[in-house]
């Protein structure tokens, strides 16, 4: 197998691996990130939907207020009792419903005739049926029981058809007025209001049909007066034609109860509510005072405008929204930005972050209510105002990276929104400080950084609060000093409270942030001191190395900070076995040449292994434990694979080029690839004889194609561009490192006195000895250069003191 065969097979296999760890790692997050995007969404929405205030709910009448309570806004308040002798008064003056049948009496006439025919018809036939059979024939023609007493006079009647016809016009004028059961009810009724509906077609019967209204009893005393005008009739057959009469006699108007209590019910819903007004900032109840019912009222009105939203309808809808938010803005950032690369320690640190900040702010809205009733000569709705909302994007800016700190401002400042009401300015209020507030700290190598952020938010926070104060149409005041006031406090105390919490977030999250990065900056760090003293080679190699890559790190626009400080951790793992490396050596012989190749090359990545455990025991973070592990990628270690390859026997054993390459990863970061180009540079440079600004740059610019060619910095985003740029950094930085001197001459009287003990001179220092003083004579320098510097070493010593 050749080399180039080796190299790419090699290349493969950790092509595959890297493929495979991060395909596990998006298998894995997917998981997680779903499972904290509907927790987060459910509990942001159980934090947000409820809006009630700090009203008690537990006074009665009588009972003495514990403080003072006034009202959050403008409210309109239902007086229940007034509102409830409204609607009874309108339910008994509502007129009373009436089902009229204009055919009754007709039909009632119409069967009397069709009687008494039966009856002229039944006289022919009583010869042939006995009374009984008879007298069932006619009750089932009457509809009546009949008894012999009642039969014999209508036997005898003298019927004929004109009696009939006789007998059903004397009825009509009677039986076609409309008859009611009780003609007293019936007025009492008309005196509040009656309507009449036409049974049938159902249709309003006019009002002046009432003036015809008839009752029972009345109706059928005409019938008797009627019925005493036919010829010939006696009072025993008046008596017995009564009774028939009596009989189809029923009331045509009659009182229908349910069309009439659906017409009260219809009557009471459309009396509007009695309500009273309540002014936003009006006082309720004073402290000491005893509550009165109408306070009660105003009590309940309060705390009810407070939970108007909390129904599942509104907290399904808020659940749909910011589940699709939150979904949306992470899946288009992470598909289209590259820095965006959350792990799950990123995710459940955001999660805590969001509900922190909306539990925050949710005790913060309860205390400016409390605040409101406390000082009644500032409006509540300022105090909020004074809200840290900038400090979530600020946290997260510092912990992770401003993409991820954009999309958790307009997440945050969205669901701001929805909790004030769905409120448009203060969700914009909320970004555009979240976002100065991001901003600020991009960089936060000082604690001052976070008062600096603090300060540009509060002056960002007043201008965007008079712009708002404008655009709503309102005239300047003096309330709007205060407003301009909390505006400004909430930006100091966002950075008051990030400057607070950071450390927790370092603590609790293991996380790595500029600020504690400027500890470990600090030389006197424990680990530091160690390799000072037991690897002082590579320590003096770590500073040189962190400035060569602090100043490629500001020119490609990557962390300086992380940059220089994970330079000067890169080499820790050289403590444990420091004389086996050149730069520790102190020249002593090389403890390698006793070794094989394979041995020293084991020592030698050995080293990374040591230094990623010492920077997990010294708690150095995870971003300078990755950068240790990747500084070195999977580089070959060339001389000691040269020499196995030289000392192995072609025939017998194959020399494995992955023994001698590093375990990687290979750089993922600007960062650690930085770091990797560093110190190879810096390493190199040492090697120079002759270190002039070509040679240095033409050193630089091979070492960075070598490491480029090997395919090392194919997981990290450099570009071409940033190559040249780093280069030319490393060029500048160390032709000043390697810059010569002016040889300046000395003094003559110090010349003098190497010349009188001996030393060796250059002819041009005699030359200025000669003619400053041209008549001393100097001394005859020996031949033996040996014998002179053994005398001069000799006369060293007795200068210092040493025999």
């Amino acid at each position: 197998m050749t080399k180039e065969e080796k190299d790419k097979l090699l290349h493969g296999r950790a092509a595959i691996f890297s493929s495979g760890l991060q395909s596990l790692r998006n298998q894995r997050q997917p998981r997680l990130g779903g499972w904290l995007l509907v927790l987060v969404s459910i509990l942001l929405t159980l934090i947000i939907v409820p809006k009630g205030g700090l009203i008690p709910d537990y006074y009665a009448p009588g009972d003495i207020a514990t403080r003072d309570i006034k009202s959050p806004r403008d409210l309109l308040v239902e007086d229940i009792l007034l509102t409830q002798a409204k609607r009874n008064e309108a339910v008994n003056t509502a007129p009373t419903v009436y089902d009229l049948d204009t055919t009754a009496g007709a039909q009632a006439i119409e069967r009397i005739r069709q009687g008494l025919g039966l009856l002229l018809q039944r006289q022919s036939d009583v010869e042939s049926l006995s009374a009984e059979a008879f007298l069932l024939q006619l009750e089932a023609d009457f509809g009546i029981p009949l008894t012999v007493e009642e039969f014999r006079p209508l036997l005898n009647l003298a019927l004929n058809q004109n009696i009939a016809v006789l007998t059903g016009d004397l009825l009509t004028p009677i039986f076609q007025r409309p008859i009611v059961a009780n003609l007293q009810v019936f007025e009492a009724d008309r005196s509040r209001g009656v309507i009449a509906i036409e049974r049938s077609g159902g249709e309003e019967i006019e009002p002046v049909l009432f003036d015809q209204a008839i009752g029972l009893n009345d109706a059928l005393l005409q019938a008797k007066q009627e019925l005493s005008l036919i010829p010939g009739i006696t009072s025993i057959q008046q008596q017995t034609l009564l009774k028939l009469v009596q009989q189809q006699l029923r009331p045509s108007l009659t009182n229908n109860q349910k069309a009439t209590e659906q017409h009260q019910l219809e009557v009471r819903e459309q009396v509007a509510p009695v309500l009273f007004q309540v002014k936003k900032g009006e006082m309720v109840v004073r402290e000491g005072e005893r509550v009165t019912a109408d306070q009660i009222l105003k009590l309940q009105a309060i705390r009810k405008s407070g939970l108007d939203n909390r129904s599942l309808q509104t907290a399904a809808g808020l659940l749909i929204c910011s589940m699709l938010l939150i979904y949306i803005g992470f899946h288009f950032n992470q598909r289209n930005i590259s820095k965006f690369r959350p792990d799950s320690r990123d995710l459940l640190f955001l999660a805590s972050v969001s509900l922190f900040l909306f539990l925050l702010i949710k005790i913060s809205i309860f205390i400016a209510a409390g605040m409101g009733n406390t000082f009644a000569y500032v409006d509540s709705s300022f105090y909020l105002y004074a809200i840290p909302f900038a400090l979530g994007a600020m946290l997260v800016r510092i912990v992770l990276n401003s993409e991820t700190a954009f999309l958790f401002a307009v997440c945050c400042s969205v669901l701001v929104g929805f909790l004030f009401g769905n409120s448009l300015l203060m969700a914009v209020y909320v970004l555009t400080g979240s976002l100065v507030g991001a901003h600020g700290v991009r960089h936060c190598q000082q604690r001052t950084t976070l008062y600096r952020a603090g300060l540009w938010i509060g002056l960002t926070n007043v201008a965007l609060l008079i712009g708002i104060h404008l655009l709503t149409g309102r005239d300047l005041e003096l309330q709007l000093l205060w407003k301009l006031g909390f505006g400004f406090f909430g930006g100091v105390v966002s950075a008051v409270i990030v400057n607070g919490t950071v450390p927790l977030v370092e603590s609790f999250f293991k996380y790595t942030t500029d600020i504690k990065l400027l500890e470990l900056a600090n030389m006197n760090a424990p680990i530091l001191r160690q390799l000072m003293i037991e690897a002082p080679g590579t320590y003096h190699h770590s500073i040189l190395v962190g400035n060569l890559a602090e100043a490629a790190a500001e020119a490609v626009n990557a962390n300086p900070l992380l940059t220089r400080v994970a330079a000067y951790y890169h080499d820790i793992g050289k403590i444990k076995k420091p004389l086996y490396f050149i730069e520790n050596s102190g020249g002593q012989r090389n403890k390698h040449d006793k070794l094989a190749p394979s041995m020293s090359a084991l020592i030698l990545t050995s080293h990374v292994k040591d230094g990623v455990d010492l920077a997990r025991e010294h708690k150095l973070g995870s971003e300078i434990v990755d950068i240790i592990q990747q500084h070195h990628g999977t580089a070959l270690i060339k001389f000691f694979y040269d020499r196995a390859k030289s000392q192995a026997n072609p025939g017998v054993q194959q020399v494995d080029e992955r023994d001698y390459r590093y375990h990687g990863p290979k750089p993922q970061t600007r960062e650690a690839a930085l770091i990797m180009l560093a110190d190879a540079v810096e390493a190199a440079s040492r090697t120079l004889t002759d270190p002039t600004p070509a040679r240095i740059q033409g050193m630089v610019q091979k070492l960075i194609n070598n490491i480029f060619i090997d395919g090392q910095l194919n997981e990290c985003d450099l570009t071409l561009k940033d190559l040249n740029l780093i280069a030319k950094s490393f060029n500048r930085i160390l032709s000043g490192s390697f810059h010569h001197r002016v040889d300046y001459p000395e003094p003559v009287h110090i010349v003098r006195e190497k010349v009188d003990s001996g030393e060796s001179v250059p002819a041009k220092e005699k030359v200025k000895i000669k003619s400053a003083n041209t008549d001393r004579k100097l001394p005859e320098i020996p031949q033996d250069p040996e014998a002179a510097t053994a005398e001069s070493s000799s006369e060293d010593l007795k200068r210092l003191g040493i025999s």
